[in-house]
């Protein structure tokens, strides 16, 4: 959505435009094929074949796996994955299930139950093909010895509010799982386990995606218990219990059941930023890939990225204008409690990062920018994310709103719809993480 004040200097579209490539070189249809052909080429498989998975692009990947299966193997295809509510999409032979995310649900738990039904008992003929993608920690739910899906709500709930990093949170996820930090490819066993993995983590780490369902897991219980402890989370007395005991360790790096496994990633953040790097060249503008795995409080990195702004605008270091500054990672947010005068709002990471932004900015002439997850979803709310312009800050004041108050109540979204720069795209199929671009003319 723009709001009628655009003009030809206007860059919302130039910054739509790179984030529509990103959106579009993460897309299973095309990035899952090749790695998945190959594979089938070099191990044909023998007996059955049975597809799992969950996340917010698994039902896409799902697609994507029929639409390409050879034919000679179609009778051998069935499975279930599970995806976020609103992320189904139609297959022929394997089933889509949809359930809560970020927080889990019944849904999710009957699901992960009937996962793990699906891999069990067969033998070292079949082969087992898990389709992860972010989103799969939520989704696919199966609590640990003496917890409950209550005690794994709870915790959930703490962990997005605390401002741990996702691999602080999926560090202790993992220890809290009958089925994460391995234990659904320990239960496939003896059977092959290929992996393919779309990435929405900091780094890439296999362990980090979806919490890791089907590879091995060196973090211990000490280490979810240090997380808990350095954040005070108040945990559910059985969470504690099974984090001080054995039964919460996870299926270490060696462990023999793992040893018929292959992982593959078919595409993460950096691919994403390299598309939308090539659609700036092709309009003219150079673009400078900052990273793709920035990480800290969305507000800070916001200042972050704004001071590297003024520098290239008013100095022209350290890149020359006219230029486009690309990054994406996975910023948190430390809800803060400001009383029952100001209530928080309606808060996402990336429209929280480029409220910072603005605010940092100060509306300083020739900075667009566009911030926005590649899920199409940021925070709870079923926006991407949104524009800022060097007149973000005066029509907000001109409309009463207090730039510094929203963020202060984390109100993002509400302070962008206001304006009319909220980005709206609807479900993407795919998830590869935050999406920034600032374009300095």
């Amino acid at each position: 959505m723009m709001d009628t004040a655009a003009t030809a200097s206007d860059h919302r579209p130039l910054l739509r435009s790179l984030f529509d490539a990103a959106v579009a070189a993460a897309q299973p249809a095309l990035c899952l094929p090749p790695p998945l052909l190959k594979y089938l080429a070099a191990h044909p498989p023998m007996g059955r074949v049975v597809v799992i998975g969950a996340g917010k692009a698994s039902a896409a990947m799902a697609r994507a796996l029929e639409d390409c299966w050879p034919s000679d193997l179609q009778g051998r295809l069935s499975g279930l994955v599970v995806t976020r509510y609103g992320y189904a999409v139609p297959c022929q032979h394997i089933e889509i299930v949809e359930a809560a995310h970020p927080v889990p649900d019944a849904a999710g738990l009957q699901a992960t139950e009937r996962v793990r039904a699906l891999v069990t008992g067969l033998g070292a003929d079949d082969l087992v093909i898990a389709l992860v993608s972010g989103g799969g920690s939520s989704l696919l739910v199966a609590p640990g010895p003496g917890l409950t899906l209550a005690d794994k709500q709870a915790v959930n709930a703490a962990l997005l509010q605390s401002g741990a990093s996702i691999t602080e949170m999926n560090g202790v996820r993992r220890h809290l799982s009958a089925v994460k930090g391995g234990r659904l490819a320990a239960a496939c066993h003896p059977a092959k386990v290929l992996t393919l993995l779309i990435s929405d983590v900091p780094g890439d780490n296999p362990m980090d995606i979806a919490s890791g369902p089907t590879v091995a897991d060196p973090t211990t219980c000490a280490d979810a218990l240090a997380i808990i402890q350095r954040y005070g989370i108040a945990l559910p007395a059985a969470v504690g219990k099974l984090l001080q005991s054995a039964q919460g360790e996870s299926v270490k790096p060696g462990d023999l059941r793992l040893a018929g496994t292959q992982t593959i990633t078919i595409t993460a953040p950096q691919m994403a930023l390299e598309a939308a790097a090539q659609v700036a060249r092709a309009a003219g503008i150079t673009p400078y890939i900052l990273g793709d795995s920035l990480e800290g409080e969305a507000r800070d990195i916001g200042k972050a990225l704004a001071g590297i702004a003024r520098q290239v605008a008013v100095h022209g270091q350290p890149f020359a204008t006219p230029c486009v500054l690309l990054s994406g990672g996975e910023t948190t947010v430390t809800l803060r409690d400001n009383g029952a005068e100001q209530p928080r709002g309606r808060g996402g990471r990336n429209v929280e990062c480029l409220l910072s932004v603005a605010l940092a900015l100060d509306g300083l002439p020739g900075i667009h920018a566009l911030a926005a997850d590649t899920d199409g979803v940021d925070g709870a709310e079923e926006v991407a994310g949104a524009f800022i312009t060097p007149t973000t800050l005066a029509r907000a004041w001109a409309q009463g709103i207090n730039p510094r108050t929203s963020l202060d109540r984390h109100d993002g979204h509400g302070f962008f719809a206001a304006l009319g720069d909220a980005v709206i795209t609807g479900p993407t199929l795919t998830n590869v993480n935050d999406f920034r671009a600032i374009v300095v003319a």
